[in-house]
């Protein structure tokens, strides 16, 4: 297993490309938190405000778990792209051991990843507001739930990409999900005589993830009215579906020849 770990630690170190994702999330997160901080400069310090500022805009600017996805999608779908998985495998023949120093390795990254972008934005914080956040609620859920969601997101990104075996079809699945297909089933679910849909919304996989970041109740604000589930149970059901995802490209994997 140590071998394997210590292949996906250099395979994953040596590619430019992860500092790249992994710079552009901090520094975008931070851009946002900057402009929240600022305009939030003259008035009190809360803890909704500061979640929003930490996480660079928490449920409507998801940056860092994008990123770190696509750094997931890297980790299996280059291989295929280069055609260097026969090799790997040559080296590493245990699938299972290859597929979860994966996991492990890009897993770890992503909490470090997250813990330095919270900083950097604490950082920010503090310069407009000149003193700590109150960290009570929502700030002490957001900040555990924003650390589960990009790891999460992580090992969609790598379960998708091995699925698919290939970057493109990962991708599109990852970006065209949440912006589309979810939209498209909310936006139908106001039609009055397609509104039996309502109940299923608080199932779909990634508006369920993003309620990990949640800083207040679901407002409808005009489209379909639901009850969501809490926190940790929305949570819950995106964790279910990057659990089948990865269960089907792992076995798959295994099967599979290379």
């Amino acid at each position: 297993m140590s071998d394997a770990l210590h292949y996906e630690w250099v395979r994953l170190r040596t590619l430019r490309s992860t500092y790249w994702l992994i710079g552009l999330g901090v520094l975008v997160t931070a851009g946002v938190a900057f402009i929240i901080a600022f305009a939030t400069r003259d008035d009190p310090v809360t803890a909704t405000d500061a979640a929003s500022v930490l996480t660079g805009g928490a449920e409507f600017a998801t940056f860092i778990p994008v990123f770190m996805a696509i750094i997931g999608i890297f980790a299996t779908g280059h291989e295929y792209r280069h055609g260097t998985i026969q090799p790997t495998l040559t080296a590493i023949p245990q699938r299972s051991r290859l597929i979860l120093a994966k996991i492990i390795v890009t897993s770890l990254v992503a909490v470090v990843v997250v813990a330095i972008s919270l900083a950097v934005n604490l950082v920010i914080g503090l310069i407009f507001w000149g003193e700590m956040p109150p960290f009570d609620e929502p700030l002490n859920e957001v900040i555990p739930g924003y650390f589960v969601l990009v790891v999460l997101y992580t090992i969609l990104g790598l379960a998708l990409a091995q699925l698919f075996r290939g970057v493109p079809s990962a991708l599109v699945v990852l970006l065209v999900t949440p912006l589309l297909v979810e939209g498209l089933i909310g936006g139908l679910s106001m039609v009055p005589a397609l509104d039996w849909l309502q109940p299923a919304l608080k199932f779909l996989p990634f508006s369920a993830g993003a309620r990990l970041l949640a800083t207040g109740p679901y407002d409808a604000g005009g489209g379909p009215e639901f009850d969501y589930l809490d926190r940790w149970a929305s949570g819950g059901v995106f964790a279910v579906f990057v659990a089948i995802i990865l269960a089907v490209a792992w076995t798959l994997f295994k099967k599979r020849d290379a």
